[in-house]
């Protein structure tokens, strides 16, 4: 028998059809309230939780897995395959652009390329075991 976490995770995850995201303290609060409200994405805010706004990155790192959700941050630390063994994850998505604007395309273009492989069959867990780092001109045509 697992932790509490580790055995409603998989349960969760087959209840909701849209992307499960785990934002660290690194995303701004705009672009977690678009993810939400625009992508419809399953979106837990750090920031949100009094708990974890201080927790360590390795905390997140493994919180994210044990709850079954994709960790979207900022913060290039996460690259670090021998500090977060990609095998061990969920999948990581470190984000970059210069402006709010740019960010919310940026999510937009993530969103019709992982989350989304028809027009509304949704991917639980596209980058599991997987890191992937966008910027700004990830994805144009």
């Amino acid at each position: 028998m697992g932790t509490l976490s580790s055995e409603l995770a998989p349960v969760a995850e087959r209840s909701s059809p849209r992307p499960r995201i785990y934002a660290d303290a690194n995303v701004p609060a705009g672009l977690v309230e678009y993810m939400r409200l625009r992508l419809q994405w399953d979106v837990l805010f750090v920031i949100e939780e009094e708990g974890l706004r201080r927790a360590p990155d390795v905390k997140h790192y493994r919180l994210a897995q044990q709850l079954r959700r994709t960790l979207v941050t900022m913060d290039r630390d996460y690259l670090d395959d021998r500090r977060f063994p990609p095998a061990e994850g969920c999948g990581v998505l470190v984000i970059n652009a210069p402006d709010q604007r740019q960010l919310f395309a940026l999510v937009e273009r993530v969103d019709r390329a992982l989350f989304r492989s028809g027009a509304e069959d949704l991917r639980a867990l596209p980058l599991a075991g997987r890191k992937l780092q966008v910027y700004s001109d990830w994805g144009r045509e």
